[in-house]
């Protein structure tokens, strides 16, 4: 499967050998008539349009001419005729009158606007583009955007009593002029700055600046929209500008704003340049997807979860803290989360509504919307109801206005329909979250101190209960909304989740869509997607690696920290009673630690080091050291005793995120969730392995910061036939129906002559890595594809340590 593409047309050639006898030739005196008639015809239009436009109009006499239709337009016409006008003409007449007016005017001047061609909707001017107003399906509104649109060939129509001679010479469509619209390359266009103190620039360098990129500068505060200083400026005590701006609640930026506008070519938010928050009473927090990837990060694991399961009272309602529960009656729980991603409104938002009865019966009702990761713009209310059937019908009237659905059929029997630009219910399981009911760093120490088990099983049952690994595996992958519980979902939930994802492959698989019809499709599910699986940055989908990274691989993470949370549970107590040990026996798992000078710590020592090559990031290379190997034994496993029985079995590694590890060790393996055309989905729905630790590293490393991870040993039993492949294949479902082992060549492999044996027959693929012969293939190792989870069993975890390879020392002071 590919990405859409745009196909080049193919044109015929123009020296086509002409034949005898089929063409006629012309008559001098018909080539005289026709030159005379080019002669007029290019008379004529010379006559009608000057510098390029009809009329004589040149480029700076058209916005001129516009502004003077526009005053005229406003006089001889009522609202109520505008949108007359505009249905006459199949334009859209719906909005605030502001947007009726505006578009009314353009299309009296410039001609009546042809429809979206990607979805049929209305096209409309917001600014340096035409943009689709329509709904390309319930999930999603159109992106569709472009400088010129089309026009309708044909006279304006007016309305029955609608008489006026104003659009008289624009409704030859050939006399109409073509509208420009302002350049990109005007960020400040509207805008009013002031300068203040000493900058890098200027004051005459940055206002030459500013102006020509469409803005002004004024010598005073009142009315701007905003100050640029200094930093220096406010440690020096600030100028009167700066206090009177402080003063006016007027932002008051860095330098680099204005640089960085100028440079992406577009007004940056005012508020990441901020230089006086810290000096503002409440402060101004800044968007998540605004900052810095990095800093927003450091925010995202310092926040904790508002919002931890179905039966949690929301952080923010301070509530909890005075008792409060939330409020159930008749089977229902009167908890709701909501989310709507619709990239063409600019929405990333969600929504909260509690029903919360504190001690004493004091009912209260909840509410807070807003746009993730901008607390200080949400809107919020907390109201005391003292009849509670008068708080449940708002409760009902309310989730009907913000989903467009009943609330009883949905909270009873799940029934839900997605309504164009409404929310839609994030489905919380009755539990906690784990990022919130995890081990916190403070209880790690005491947690392992008061635990019976052997003390290198508590320190791994400690890393795997803590919620750290947890948080940073959902802020890597920017589903770490502290509004929305994205570790505490419902199986529904996921299988939605999972069925919109399947659905969207079979699209692409199926649909012969090229360019802007393709975005589209890739649009509408990018959507519908980060509405379902909230993020702090939802972006659209572009290839089908993005699809495996960002979609499939998040699914399975979620999935699984779901599994953790449920099994973890709430830590947040005493852990005196000795947690880790209960968490150990729900795991349903043997976990012993290898001696070091063991036979089988030693093999797999020696298995690490012959098959790992460094893992790069950027120009930085790193190797591993082995902490600990612990050798386990899984209820929801097949036995050793199973497994030793099955043919063509093989020691092979498996690559995990440490956040994964509780879920395989609690639940088995799981195939993966799709087949896409990139390592790791495309053999389809397998387990996937291989022959060289250095594969599966890549999963287990995180990130410079988070040097720790876990490798898997699994025997896999390959079957009596092992289908070879060279390169992926196409169709994926004959390989999971025969459920047959499948071995996928890379450009390297262990070198065979080392190969050895473990016990039981079981092949240990052990070799320096060679090269394979296979250099066009997408794989750099060996992978196998195992179809049926009952032909694999996890035997070793094997804890390491990444560190920089040839790292230079700094040893000064």
């Amino acid at each position: 499967m590919k990405g859409p593409e745009t196909r080049s047309q193919a044109y015929a050639g123009a020296d086509e050998d002409e034949k005898v006898g089929t063409r006629k030739h012309k008559t001098v005196k018909a080539e005289h008539k026709e030159q005379e008639l080019e002669h007029k015809n290019k008379k004529t239009k010379s006559e009608n349009c000057v510098n390029g436009h009809p009329n004589g109009k040149s480029t700076a006499d058209v916005p001129a001419e516009f502004d003077e239709f526009c005053k005229a337009t406003k006089e001889q016409f009522s609202i109520q005729q505008m949108k007359e006008i505009l249905e006459a003409n199949d334009q859209d007449s719906s909005g605030s009158d502001d947007a009726v007016v505006h578009r009314c005017q353009d299309m009296l001047f410039y001609g009546p606007l042809g429809r979206c061609p990607v979805c049929n909707g209305h096209m409309e001017c917001t600014g340096g583009n035409y943009s689709c107003r329509g709904a390309y399906s319930e999930w999603s509104t159109c992106i569709y955007k472009t400088r010129d649109p089309t026009r309708k060939e044909e006279p304006i129509k007016l309305p029955e009593g609608i008489k006026t001679d104003l659009i008289k010479q624009h409704q030859n469509p050939s006399h109409r002029p073509h509208r420009t619209l302002t350049p990109v390359d005007k960020p400040f266009l509207g805008m009013m700055i002031s300068l203040s103190g000493r900058l890098s620039r200027t004051h005459h360098y940055w206002r030459t600046e500013i102006e020509k990129h469409g803005g002004k500068v004024a010598n005073t505060v009142p009315g701007v929209t905003c100050l640029v200083v200094s930093p220096a400026e406010r440690d020096r005590g600030g100028s009167s500008k700066l206090a009177e701006a402080m003063e006016r609640g007027i932002p008051v930026v860095r330098e680099a704003w204005l640089t960085d506008s100028i440079k992406k070519q577009e007004a940056q938010p005012l508020e990441v340049y901020d230089v006086v928050t810290d000096l503002s009473v409440d402060g101004k927090g800044i968007p998540w997807d605004k900052q810095d990837p990095s800093e927003e990060s450091i925010e995202s694991l310092s926040a904790e979860p508002k919002i931890y399961g179905k039966r949690s009272v929301y952080k923010d309602s301070l509530l909890q803290d005075q008792g409060g529960k939330i409020f159930e009656k008749d089977g229902i729980i009167f908890n709701c989360a909501f989310s709507i991603c619709d990239q063409g409104r600019g929405l990333n938002h969600y929504c909260i509504m509690q029903l919360i009865m504190v001690p004493e019966n004091r009912l209260h009702f909840y509410y807070k919307k807003g746009k993730v990761g901008d607390d200080p713009k949400a809107e919020e209310r907390l109201k005391k109801w003292d009849n509670v059937d008068n708080a449940v019908k708002e409760f009902a009237r309310l989730f009907e206005e913000l989903t467009g659905n009943e609330f009883e059929p949905w909270e009873r029997e799940k029934k839900f329909q997605k309504k164009p630009l409404k929310f839609y219910p994030i489905d919380m399981d009755d539990g906690v979250d784990v990022r919130y009911g995890g081990l916190g760093l403070r209880q790690l120490g005491v947690a392992v101190t008061h635990c019976k088990l052997e003390p290198l099983v508590a320190n791994f049952m400690k890393v795997i209960c803590s919620q750290e690994i947890y948080k940073y595996a959902m802020m890597e992958m920017a589903l770490d909304s502290p509004d929305l519980p994205m570790g505490m979902l419902s199986d529904l939930h996921l299988k939605r989740c999972e069925e919109t994802l399947l659905q969207f492959i079979e699209t692409v698989k199926s649909t012969d869509e090229t360019g802007q019809k393709a975005h589209a499709v890739w649009s509408d599910f990018s959507q519908r997607w980060f509405t379902l699986m909230h993020s702090t940055r939802p972006f659209i989908f572009r290839d089908c690696q993005d699809i495996a990274d960002h979609a499939a691989a998040a699914l399975e993470t979620v999935r699984d920290i779901n599994v953790a949370s449920r099994l973890i549970g709430d830590l947040t107590g005493s852990t005196i009673d000795d947690p880790l040990s209960d968490r150990y026996k729900k795991l349903g798992c043997s976990i012993h630690p290898l001696e070091k000078d063991s036979d089988d710590y030693k093999m797999i020592l020696n298995y690490l080091e012959k098959t790992y090559e460094p893992v790069k990031l950027g120009d930085i290379s790193y190797g591993v050291t082995v902490e600990n190997i612990f050798s386990v034994e899984s209820s929801a496993l097949p036995s050793y005793e199973e497994i030793k029985k099955l043919p063509n079995k093989v020691l092979l590694w498996c690559g995990t995120r440490s956040s994964n590890l509780l879920r395989h060790l609690h639940k088995g393996f799981l195939p993966a969730i799709c087949s896409l055309p990139v390592p790791g989905y495309m053999f389809g729905k397998a387990i996937i392995c291989s022959d060289a630790a250095a594969e599966a590293a890549r999963y287990g490393f995180t990130a410079v910061d988070r040097p720790e991870g876990f490798l898997i040993l699994a025997i896999a039993s390959l079957g009596n036939k092992v289908t070879e492949l060279k390169s992926p294949p196409e169709d994926t479902k004959t390989l999971e129906e025969k459920k047959a082992g499948v071995k996928a060549l890379g450009r390297k492999k262990p070198d065979e002559s080392e190969h050895t044996t473990w016990k039981d027959d079981i092949r240990v693929p052990c070799g320096k890595l060679i090269p394979t012969g296979q250099e066009d293939s997408p794989l750099e190792f060996n992978e196998y594809a195992v179809y049926d989870p009952k032909q694999v069993s996890i035997r070793f975890l094997v804890a390491v340590k990444y560190e920089e390879k040839d790292a230079v020392m700094d040893t000064e002071e």
